[in-house]
């Protein structure tokens, strides 16, 4: 069995997805971009911003789900520019603070609205 986890407080889904699925004890988001709920609008600040904002939302799905960022066991980030690498690693080290989860972290091409930041997480239910 699956449950839809669908909330406000997340950005809303942009195409034919969910937001995140419960399945079983874990949750699996889809990626997370920096949306600002409350407006819909980007965060269109440098990468540390977009990177908080999109963690931000990340954590929050987690929390509507049942999760948080300390249950967290695989995150993957996608970024627009491997020189950001070390600017994401900061704001994410203020999120992710012991006990850190596997993750993988790939530079692409172009990301949904042109951002430099989207994130997914696979985590356990509390």
């Amino acid at each position: 069995m699956k449950k839809i986890i669908s909330t406000p407080k997340a950005p809303a889904a942009i195409g034919p997805y969910s937001q995140a699925i419960v399945a079983g004890d874990m949750v699996y988001t889809s990626g997370m971009i920096p949306i600002i709920p409350e407006t819909g609008e980007l965060e269109t600040g440098d990468i540390k911003a977009q990177a908080k904002q999109a963690i931000i939302n990340l954590v929050t799905l987690l929390e509507e789900a049942g999760a948080g960022a300390e249950t967290v066991v695989k995150t993957t980030v996608f970024i627009k520019d491997m020189n950001d690498f070390a600017a994401v690693n900061e704001v994410y080290a203020e999120f992710f603070t012991e006990n850190f989860p596997a993750r993988s972290c790939v530079e692409v091409a172009r990301l949904p609205k042109d951002v430099k930041i989207e994130i997914e997480a696979v985590a356990l239910l509390k």
